[in-house]
């Protein structure tokens, strides 16, 4: 995500606001952390991967990369084998993730109005308060996919220090991928918007583009050596996780098999294809049609429910501002607008290509935060010029609509064993 140039005040960066909102999504997600107790939706296939990293007994789901899983392990053994211990990595990670797309957002834009309204967005669009309180991969993912798109929009605006975030950003990256494939997509964005804008900075001369540093969009930073922190540096940090997977007593792979067991991965994700009840397609997805029941029994002594879905309201007026968004970064060139709606584009569209039979509506998460931060672009941008009444309503429908659901998102007591028709708003959210 790369933005206008024109820098603003610096006194103007939200950065205090951003602790204050991240800090109260903790709180939140914290809340209730530890129920159910018991294992729920895909917390039976991680949670007992992660337990198997501590004693190097057997290796586990090995059809996804191993950072999250190393992450989770780590989290047990600091905090213990209890459910909370079981997500908490997942909550940090959840709420880095919203403040990493805030940094993102300022770095890029520059507007402190859409830095703040993303991050409510991203906040209240339920995908990611829901996604932050169970053991999954996707936190993991999505947090340093965002640090590494704040790190990388950084290097753009500080120059003097953007060989060290690029460094960072590609180690982010690698990050990224290690913890799940989802990110998969956008993974090369950044190295070619890197060589997109060096070419235009150098204005299609052929001649000294790969080692001519002395241009945008960092200059000091020539385009072979970009290509190593945001090329090389991912690969050599996402093949390095697999490094405990060598050191099992039954299943083990070497690491120098580890190159071959990739393709082994992706036949025993594409293998998956026996029917599912929440299993979906991206249409749905955008449509905000098909959501996931990841619990709905009673556990804990009340009936209870976590419903991974999409906040409604942002997820479908969300929509036209994409479009928006496409049309404004055309016309008035921003760079901004224009990298969200490909991020947008590109980590759906690998999704409609994909040769994955069974999809559902948490692969969702990464182009749904996308189209957060497009929205927020958008109303930012109306705020500045004065039209403020728009962020205001879109933000009291999207937070009204949270708290209305909250309880349903978050496994609070409920009434009882019909107490999803409160929510189920259509018959296929049932």
């Amino acid at each position: 995500m790369t933005a206008r140039a024109d820098p603003l005040p610096a006194s103007r960066d939200p950065l205090w606001w951003c602790w204050a909102i991240a800090a109260a999504f903790l709180a939140l997600v914290l809340h209730r952390l530890a129920i159910p107790s018991k294992e729920h939706f895909d917390e039976i296939h991680y949670l007992p991967a992660a337990r198997n990293l501590l004693d190097l007994s057997e290796a586990r789901n090995i059809e996804h990369p191993m950072l999250a899983k190393e992450l989770m392990a780590l989290a047990i053994r600091i905090v213990g084998d209890t459910p909370f211990g079981w997500r908490i990595g997942s909550a940090l990670a959840g709420t880095a993730a919203l403040f990493a797309t805030m940094r993102a957002v300022w770095w890029a834009s520059l507007s402190r109005p859409a830095t703040l309204i993303a991050g409510l967005l991203l906040a209240s669009n339920f995908m990611l308060f829901v996604i932050s309180r169970i053991a999954m991969l996707d936190a993991y993912m999505l947090a340093f996919a965002m640090v590494a798109l704040w790190l990388g929009a950084r290097a753009v605006r500080n120059p003097d220090s953007g060989r060290r975030d690029l460094a960072l950003a590609g180690i982010a990256l690698g990050l990224a991928l290690a913890s799940k494939w989802s990110v998969a997509p956008i993974h090369a964005l950044p190295g070619l918007a890197f060589a997109a804008a060096r070419w235009q900075a150098l204005r299609g001369r052929r001649a000294g583009i790969l080692t001519d540093a002395d241009a945008g969009p960092v200059p000091g930073v020539s385009l072979l050596e970009a290509a190593v922190w945001l090329g090389a540096v991912p690969l050599a940090v996402y093949l390095l996780t697999f490094l405990p997977l060598g050191w099992f007593a039954t299943g083990a792979v070497a690491f120098p098999d580890v190159l071959a067991l990739q393709a082994r991965m992706i036949e025993l994700q594409e293998s998956v294809v026996k029917p599912h009840p929440y299993q979906s397609q991206w249409w749905q997805w955008v449509a905000n049609l098909r959501p996931i029941w990841f619990l709905y029994e009673p556990v804990d002594g009340a009936q209870r429910g976590v419903l991974m879905i999409g906040n409604p309201f942002t997820m479908l007026i969300g929509l036209p501002a994409l479009l928006v968004c496409a049309i404004w970064g055309w016309l008035r060139r921003d760079f901004a607008m224009l990298g969200v709606v490909a991020l947008y584009a590109v980590s759906l569209g690998a999704w409609i290509a994909a040769n994955k039979p069974i999809q559902f509506y948490y692969h969702y998460l990464l182009p749904g935060t996308f189209l957060c931060v497009a929205m927020a672009l958008l109303l930012g941008a109306w705020w500045e010029r004065g039209r403020r009444w728009p962020a205001a309503l879109v933000l009291a429908a999207a937070l009204g609509v949270f708290g209305w659901f909250h309880p349903i998102l978050s496994a609070a007591r409920l009434p009882g064993p019909q107490a999803f028709t409160t929510y189920t708003w259509l018959d296929s959210w049932r």
